[in-house]
């Protein structure tokens, strides 16, 4: 019993954090989105999803700028499959302050921009070149170092191919972890000193 309150304990003061610690100048946030998540029981059987890795660094408080990679994948048994990927630079800025309803929350806007493509079965077709999505997201920090997030991205795909232009909305969750910087670990390495 004592173990499960002293957990209780330091679960809350852990909320007790603001989430104006994670988005920091120097911070780095690692992580990745799962979007358009689907498995089909029905015949035929159908799968899709999208992983997106992400790093950005902290260029300034609540701005953070970095890369990502994606890949996605649709299957129907039987029909084949539909490919999408890109990889490129992306920009996000957080909310100046912590939303009221959810104290550790904050609103975010991410764009980005770099080479993709998807290659579609059927009557879709394929387009491959300059890649570009918008949108706005939230993320919820359950620990200090830790966010949840939910993304809303309007993705577009504008180059060569049977298509000129492919265009998609997705709702995209994430996981997302905010480490210290450099200048913090050199802070830690200067005081054990």
């Amino acid at each position: 019993m004592k173990k499960i309150t002293f957990l209780a304990i330091l679960v809350l003061i852990g909320f007790g954090f603001a989430a104006k610690a994670q988005i920091q100048k120097g911070k780095v946030l690692m992580g990745g989105d799962i979007g358009s998540l689907s498995l089909g029981l029905n015949s035929p059987s159908t799968f899709a999803a999208d992983i997106t890795p992400k790093a950005a660094w902290f260029i300034k408080d609540n701005v953070a700028l970095g890369a990502y990679a994606r890949f996605g994948i649709s299957t129907e048994k039987g029909t084949g499959s539909d490919i999408r990927y890109g990889i490129g630079a992306l920009g996000r800025y957080y909310t100046g302050s912590d939303v009221e309803i959810l104290k550790h929350g904050r609103f975010f806007g991410e764009a980005n921009f770099g080479l993709g493509g998807q290659n579609l079965r059927g009557p879709g077709g394929s387009t491959n070149g300059l890649e570009l999505g918008v949108g706005p997201g939230f993320a919820y920090f359950v620990t200090p170092s830790i966010g949840l997030e939910t993304l809303l991205k309007y993705n577009g795909v504008v180059g060569f191919g049977s298509s000129a232009y492919q265009h998609s909305l997705t709702l995209n969750f994430g996981f997302q972890i905010y480490l210290p910087g450099q200048s913090t670990a050199n802070k830690v390495k200067s005081d054990m000193k």
